[in-house]
């Protein structure tokens, strides 16, 4: 496996998206152990989850408490795995989202979080969405208190624009060691933020880096140049869309989902996949 950095944290350089393990069309809980399982089994040392990551308000925090179950259930040595959470969305009703960026509520998800996930401080915290109701600062700001009082290790953010990253790099100082926005093939708008975590040294950490639940699996048939190298390595198309993330800067560090163990398991061999200057180019459209 090849590693990569979240601020003083050495991680796997492909970690797990473990939504689809508890959104609408989740596995049972047997397979959902065994895929958790299995990318510890394939080296992966970083899970990124989030107190939303459920079916609606009846089973709130569902991800959280079957990441806990798994790693307390896995036999080997879990001590250097990073789970990585969220707080600042609600599941009202239904599959209904929305948001609470209220320092309250942010202070209130995390003690939550804190208590499924069975520990004395949270890994890498990260606020989900920028509320429109809530002046940034003032979340971002609870983020900064949550860290002073030791209940987060390192702090992040999601969903969030270059204006928004330098802002919560002046509140959180060296707290702020990640942003996650959704970027693959067919989502590069966050180009610019991939950008500036470089420069600013920050893991940048890509979700939904295979297009999203239910539209993964086809990717090759959607961007033919990912088929193409496919082809010419011998591997699928989803390892060359993640092996092309890592090459575009040493900061990124793609969290594609799963629900299945074999899913997990050739997501993770990107991380030994190399690709020749030519074909990021190609796959990168320059």
């Amino acid at each position: 496996m090849q590693y990569r950095r979240i601020g003083s944290v050495e991680v796997s350089a492909i970690g797990l998206g473990a939504m689809p393990l508890s959104v609408q069309g989740r596995p049972d809980t047997e397979r959902a152990v065994r895929t958790i399982h299995a990318a510890l089994d394939a080296g992966v040392t970083l899970i990124d989850t989030a107190d939303a990551y459920s079916l609606g308000s009846d089973d709130f925090g569902h991800n959280e408490s079957l990441i806990a179950s798994a790693l307390a259930g896995y036999g080997g040595d879990t001590s250097g795995v990073l789970v990585a959470t969220k707080g600042g969305h609600t599941r009202p009703g239904g599959e209904e989202w929305a948001r609470d960026g209220s320092p309250e509520h942010l202070r209130a998800a995390c003690n939550a979080s804190l208590k499924r996930l069975g520990v004395d401080a949270i890994g890498l915290y990260q606020f989900h969405r920028p509320d429109p109701t809530v002046p940034y600062a003032e979340s971002i700001g609870a983020l900064r208190e949550l860290a002073d009082a030791g209940k987060i290790r390192m702090a992040g953010i999601s969903n969030a624009d270059p204006e928004q990253i330098r802002l919560a790099r002046d509140i959180l100082g060296e707290h702020l060691v990640s942003v996650q926005n959704e970027f693959s093939p067919a989502f590069r708008s966050s180009e610019p933020e991939l950008r500036l975590c470089a420069e600013l040294g920050l893991a940048f950490l890509p979700w939904s880096p295979l297009g999203g639940i239910g539209r993964a699996g086809s990717l090759g048939e959607r961007f033919a140049p990912f088929a193409r190298v496919a082809e010419r390595h011998g591997v699928s198309p989803q390892q060359v869309c993640l092996a092309w993330q890592l090459a575009l800067a040493p900061v990124v560090i793609p969290i594609p989902g799963a629900s299945r163990p074999e899913t997990i398991r050739d997501s993770a061999a990107a991380a030994h996949l190399t690709l020749t200057a030519e074909e990021v180019a190609t796959l990168s459209g320059d």
